[in-house]
């Protein structure tokens, strides 16, 4: 301890553990969602909920839910920032979009409204195969 802190205090990137990836996650509402097709990568941002496990949003017909059905490998981010201090976490997996009659229902019943004035009647849901998480401190370039 140097000037009566904590070392781990004062380290600007600490990996967080899945459990504390999860929690965080669970807190935002605006994700970005990545997806690649014939080499290209997209990203587009999406409010979002997470419900035992995986993360659910809501899509119109389009480019998104196309690129979905031919890769549905994917990768989910959510970050926030403060003044000092933020953090990221990020969701690999498989996204599909909910088909049976009964999921779309129990999605449907999720805090999940849409937050712009157009029709998104498509569910999609991302299975996650990694989830990793880093919260950041902020501060000066260190001395070269």
């Amino acid at each position: 301890m140097a000037n009566g802190t904590d070392d781990a205090a004062e380290q600007p990137i600490t990996e967080l553990t899945a459990q504390e990836s999860w929690e965080l996650l669970s807190s935002g509402a605006l994700g970005r969602l990545a997806s690649t097709v014939s080499g290209r990568v997209d990203i587009f941002p999406v409010n979002y909920v997470v419900h035992e496990g995986k993360v659910y949003f809501r899509t119109a017909e389009g480019s998104k839910l196309v690129e979905l059905t031919i890769n549905r490998d994917v990768a989910f981010e959510v970050d926030e920032i403060a003044e000092k201090t933020g953090w990221s976490v990020i969701v690999h997996g498989t996204a599909r979009r909910l088909q049976k009659l009964s999921e779309v229902a129990a999605a449907d019943e999720l805090p999940l409204r849409s937050w712009l004035a157009t029709p998104k009647f498509n569910y999609v849901e991302i299975t996650p195969t990694e989830i990793t998480g880093r919260r950041l401190v902020f501060g000066d370039e260190p001395d070269h």
